[in-house]
């Protein structure tokens, strides 16, 4: 007789933890699935996703398969093998907030057992598996790390979106408290991952994951202010990217937009930051002059707003600017963060009517003040300026560049006379 599929508990349904379900039920683990949002619930019940990397259609057979069920009670993890924690860690006041990383692991704790394995995978500061979560889930179970039950960290590494590096061949790091630690942890990602790559301490891991989208943020950050001077001297810095990319060595191409989004890189640079100054009481200043110029690369698309406007002898209040684009990237629906949403705030602090059009973001992520539009030759004509924010590959570029009186291009999608770059 076979043995009965091993129990996966997945804390958290978001863009992490709803993907790596999916993926364990392929593998043959019965899964449950757990969030406090109960609509988020319901609609996984009704076999909706709200996840780009999870159509419809795959979410229906992990429910139909009978080994995936969802809830928000957190004693359905229960009899759980594997538990994988993947909530949020947010900034609050530009500091780590672990609140959610700290409830989940009090609630897991009364389920852990001999033999339990526990894998944190959110996205957090040295320490925080074997400092934070550890001493939580030991005391809550009466058992020790390493000792009775294995603890690990392995670090997200989900790109919304991304048809080519899907987890399942995506390198995935792990680490364990302890070697058996690493062995488990190593095991359970083995059966759902091509290439997992094992490193010394969850403290290594972790600090990896931060590492990877610090350099990033800093490359960006760099190209974004690179792109600020390149207009200043009349140079496109488009062309200069594509120029500098034809070196086989020692360069490697970030090309300017808007601004960061999403959860990583307006969040995990400042995590490395804060905990760098904690550690040493030294600033991470690399850190700090890349959020500096990332969070103000809004303002810089404003100001290119108005300038065309002005060009056109229009000022910026009582003119119509349509959005293209609210995501934070291109074919997503996710607008953590989106600097469209700092873009549409200033334009409308000036004067100016916000249209936008994403066929992507649902409408109750929408920015404040920016009314839905469809892309029609009408709604281009009646727009004073449009401008790209993220380039969806559902629009129809020809028809904008047709139709459009003035154009910014932050994503380098169009061209024209009638097109500015940023």
């Amino acid at each position: 007789m076979d043995a009965p599929p091993q129990r996966l508990a997945v804390l958290g349904q978001g863009y992490v933890g709803l993907p790596l379900a999916m993926l364990a039920v392929a593998a043959g683990y019965e899964v449950v699935g757990i969030d406090l949002d109960r609509s988020r619930i319901d609609r996984l019940r009704s076999g909706e996703s709200y996840v780009d990397d999870v159509d419809n259609a795959q979410l229906r057979v992990a429910l139909n398969s009978g080994r995936y069920t969802v809830s928000t009670d957190y004693s359905d993890a229960a009899r759980f093998a594997v538990a994988v924690i993947t909530v949020p860690t947010p900034l609050r006041e530009r500091s780590p907030d672990l609140s959610f990383v700290i409830s989940a692991a009090h609630e897991l704790a009364r389920y852990v057992t001999r033999d339990s394995v526990v894998v944190l995978e959110s996205t957090t500061y040295p320490g925080t598996t074997d400092d934070v979560v550890r001493p939580i889930l030991e005391r809550g179970s009466g058992l020790k790390a390493g000792t009775d039950f294995a603890l690990g960290y392995s670090p997200e590494r989900v790109d919304p979106g991304n048809e080519t590096w899907t987890l399942a061949v995506t390198p995935k790091v792990v680490s364990g408290f302890d070697s058996a630690s690493l062995d488990a942890v190593h095991q359970f990602y083995a059966k759902l991952i091509a290439d997992v790559v094992p490193v010394s301490s969850t403290r290594a891991a972790e600090l990896t994951k931060l590492l990877e989208n610090t350099f990033r943020h800093v490359n960006i950050a760099l190209v974004n202010e690179f792109a600020i001077f390149a207009y200043e001297v009349g140079v496109d810095v488009w062309e200069v990217v594509r120029a500098a990319s034809t070196k086989p060595f020692g360069f490697l191409p970030f090309n300017p937009g808007p601004g960061v989004g999403g959860h990583c890189l307006p969040v995990d640079p400042t995590y490395l930051s804060w905990h760098v100054e904690q550690a040493t009481g030294r600033r991470f200043r690399f850190v700090d002059l890349a959020n500096d110029i990332n969070e103000h690369m809004p303002d810089h698309v404003v100001h290119r707003i108005t300038r065309g406007l002005n060009r056109l002898g229009a000022p910026v209040r009582g003119s119509t600017i349509l959005l293209l684009g609210l995501a934070y990237k291109k074919n997503s629906s996710d607008a953590r963060e989106s600097p469209a949403t700092r873009v549409v705030n200033l334009l409308r602090e000036l004067g100016a009517q916000v249209w936008a059009i994403d066929g992507h973001v649902p409408t109750e992520y929408l920015a404040h003040g920016a009314v839905r539009s469809r892309l029609t030759v009408e709604t281009l004509r009646a727009a004073d300026a449009v401008v790209i924010l993220t380039d969806h590959d559902d629009v129809d570029y020809r028809l904008v560049e047709r139709g459009a009186r003035w154009i910014l291009d932050c994503r380098n999608r169009v061209s024209g006379a009638n097109v500015e770059r940023l």
